[in-house]
């Protein structure tokens, strides 16, 4: 399980006890914005969330402040609070600075000891089996799922904490521009050529190639997006 798609219920609530409230009704309207079930521009209603989890306002209002920070939600005053719809804008801005972010974790990856780099190339080798599937039956969601599991195992093997936290927070937020895309192929072929070439310049621990060829594959997916569905300015 990705960890920006983690799933909570009133069962867990009651269950877990090492973790804050608020982090857990936090961790339940995040799955729940990520699966489009809030989708952008949605009004959350915080005493529906509340009477769902059997909890408080209180928590609910804790865990929306905190997605809101992280640019998830916005809160408008006599309104209430929405689900994000991102601009033309920002969604440009945050493809660049995953294209850096994958950059950089492709260069450590490739620099890792031979035997962690050899599990890490069969670890996405089955990911790129297992987006040829989902191509093959035209299941866009599912290849979607693993082609995000795929970089986030580079991502994870740079051991670098701060790059994963920041990593998961622009995914997360270019999830929300994704949405409406996932039932329609964005080139999944071409994505997959680019997937293959990226373990190669792994297996060859060719740390420049693989940086570049991380970067580039960020652009190109992001041209595809563009293509698919030319992106109109949307207030925030």
């Amino acid at each position: 399980m990705l960890p920006w798609l983690a799933e909570t219920s009133a069962a867990r609530l009651s269950d877990v006890r090492d973790t804050s409230l608020s982090t857990l009704v936090r961790d339940d309207m995040l799955a729940l914005i990520l699966k489009g079930v809030l989708a952008p521009g949605q009004r959350i209603n915080e005493p529906d969330v509340a009477s769902r989890l059997q909890v408080s306002r209180v928590p609910v209002r804790e865990a929306l402040r905190e997605l809101e920070s992280s640019g998830l939600v916005i809160s408008r005053k006599h309104s209430g609070v929405f689900v994000r719809q991102l601009d033309a804008a920002e969604i440009r801005d945050l493809y660049q600075m995953r294209g850096l972010l994958d950059g950089f974790a492709g260069r450590c990856a490739a620099g890792l000891p031979a035997e962690q780099r050899e599990a890490l190339v069969l670890l996405l080798d089955a990911s790129v089996d297992a987006m040829r599937l989902a191509a093959s039956q035209q299941d866009v969601q599912c290849y979607y799922a693993e082609n995000l599991r795929f970089h986030w195992a580079i991502v994870e093997s740079a051991g670098n904490r701060q790059l994963s936290d920041s990593y998961r927070g622009i995914v997360q937020k270019l999830h929300l521009s994704r949405l409406k895309n996932l039932a329609q192929d964005v080139g999944m072929q071409a994505s997959i050529a680019e997937h293959v070439d990226i373990v190669q310049a792994l297996r060859n621990a060719d740390a420049p190639r693989c940086e570049a060829l991380m970067a580039h594959h960020v652009g190109d997916a992001y041209k595809r997006l563009l293509d698919a569905e030319p992106m109109k300015p949307v207030a925030r």
